[in-house]
């Protein structure tokens, strides 16, 4: 970055510095509208002190100007309108190249999160994210940025293409002007180059290399939450990183289920890492990690993993009240819950998941649950319902064709991935029948079964091997997995039943009743002060 002289630099108290009134002119009145040249004397010193702490590598101060103060004075002073345009600024920087670019992303950022963004300014915004990753990858960026600020511009770039992809395809109520700009900006957000821009930050990061050699033991990336404390950099490294979850997600956005968890597979969910110090990245990570898998019947893993997060948030989310974030994190956890009871639906292994958790899911789902393992068609109704609420937003990253009668497409990918889930539940209703006898017979003969399912013993064999197929599945090393409660072997004529035993929770069990020890002393000890 440029040198700049801060003879005169102070902390920085951004409620004084919102408080004090403007040195020259006066602020713009709502009768004249929004003047992007207009700076206000606490975004004058909101832009110093933040390009100060840059150039310093102070990533405790980047963070509370970054996560606090610019959220305060979004909403004292643009809760309505745009922040001063990046011109406006400028001076105030030296029109330090990097971090105007880093002052636009974080401008387009609260003009999709406040205002509508015109097909203007989302094109600008795909041309700022285009230059600002240009300098990351092929420039020398010397700073430090917090996690929480890396994980957003990569949350954002793959939230702002899938907006457009959606913009996109609502062509019906375009105007000309809108079409002649599609027209002419045909590469803007086009799903290779954000699929380039994610993958080319994975690769330049050598962020794969560094995660297997920090397993034995000669890298301490995770240990030091990603930071560089040698003096280096730690914005190319870290965005590699978070770069997986965003190759994750737009694959999934894709319906692309494979490729999307083969993107994270460097990365250990089971452990803590980079991406459980944010808890955005640590919910979208999971998140889609659960849905793709459960869209390729690992049940289990989809399980498992929802499990361990929505506790996780159970546990921690009061903490989060205050964070711009919270409304995000309780929406995607009601909608993980409702992937939750899908999944056990689907794969009732109700031994995987915590009293908690499915104390909370029987509170919310717990009639529905019920109603959908009758498999008729209010089941499928509940099915479509709950897919419908908790799946991420499809895209069709296909341009229109302009040469056609321009038609709305958006809901296209949305409805495909209904048509796709929706038949597997369909697959599913036969073999709910067959769950129920291998649960009360230890082994029965194919002859007696059959006769119990009013089937001839063709069919149920085919039945039997349908049963085989959809509870097992296979991994992303290419193993083959089971995902089922209760299994079964036939030897001649002979059904053998093996029925998985849940294990006996005893921790659980003292853990509760020392909770309740606990709260029982306090409320003694209260009593006896009184």
């Amino acid at each position: 970055m440029a040198a700049y002289d801060y003879d005169d630099a102070g902390t920085y108290d951004e409620t004084s510095a919102t408080q004090r009134q403007p040195s020259s002119g006066a602020p713009p009145s709502s009768d004249l509208g929004y003047d992007p040249n207009f700076v206000p004397d606490s975004v004058k010193s909101f832009v110093v002190h933040l390009y100060r702490y840059i150039r310093e590598k102070n990533v405790y101060e980047i963070h509370q100007m970054y996560e606090t103060s610019f959220q305060t004075l979004s909403d004292r002073l643009f809760k309505d309108t745009p922040w001063p345009s990046v011109d406006a600024v400028a001076d105030y920087v030296d029109n330090d190249h990097v971090f105007c670019l880093l002052y636009r992303e974080m401008w387009f950022r609260h003009l999709y999160a406040r205002l509508s963004p015109t097909l203007k300014q989302r094109i600008d915004s795909w041309d700022n994210y285009c230059s600002l990753f240009q300098v990351v990858l092929h420039g020398v960026v010397n700073m430090q940025l917090p996690n929480q600020w890396l994980w957003d511009m990569v949350d954002e770039f793959v939230y702002q293409f899938q907006s457009f992809c959606q913009y996109r395809a609502k062509m019906k109520n375009k105007n000309e002007q809108e079409i002649a700009l599609l027209r002419q900006f045909d590469q803007a957000w086009n799903v290779y180059g954000v699929l380039n821009f994610l993958q080319a930050l994975v690769e330049k990061s050598m962020i794969i290399q560094i995660l297997e050699q920090e397993k034995e033991g000669l890298e301490q990336f995770t240990a030091n939450d990603g930071y560089d404390y040698s003096g280096g950099s730690n914005v190319l490294k870290v965005l590699g990183y978070f770069s997986m979850v965003g190759l994750l997600r737009v694959h999934c956005l894709l319906g692309d289920y494979h490729t999307g968890l083969k993107c994270l597979q460097p990365i250990d969910i089971t452990q803590q890492g980079v991406f459980t110090t944010v808890i955005g990245s640590h919910i979208t990570t999971i998140y889609h990690y659960g849905f793709a898998n459960l869209m390729l019947r690992r049940y289990v893993e989809a399980i498992r993993e929802f499990n361990k997060i929505l506790l996780y948030i159970y546990k921690t989310k009061q903490f989060h009240q205050k964070s711009p974030q919270y409304e995000q994190i309780l929406k995607k956890n009601e909608q993980m819950y409702a992937l939750l009871a899908i999944a056990l639906s689907l794969c009732p292994q109700v031994k995987l998941v915590e009293e908690t958790v499915n104390s909370q899911l029987r509170e919310k789902y717990g009639e529905k649950m019920n109603r959908m393992q009758r498999y008729d068609d209010e089941a499928f109704a509940i099915y479509d319902e709950l897919f419908s609420y908790a799946c991420p937003k499809f895209i069709t990253p296909s341009p229109p064709s302009f040469e056609e009668p321009l038609v709305n497409y958006n809901q296209d990918a949305y409805r495909l991935q209904l048509k796709l889930f929706l038949y597997e539940v369909k697959q599913q209703q036969l073999l709910s029948g067959v769950r129920t006898f291998l649960k009360v017979y230890s082994s029965i003969s194919v002859g007696k079964l059959a006769s119990y399912m009013e089937v001839d013993e063709a069919k149920l064999r085919t039945i039997l091997l349908t049963y085989k197929h959809k509870t097992h599945s296979v991994d992303t090393e290419g193993k083959v997995i089971s995902n089922a409660d209760v299994d079964f072997y036939i030897d001649d004529d002979l059904i053998s039943v093996v029925e998985s035993k849940p294990a006996k929770r005893y921790g659980d069990y003292f853990l509760r009743q020392i909770v309740k020890l606990e709260g029982v002393i306090n409320d003694m000890d209260r009593v006896k002060l009184d």
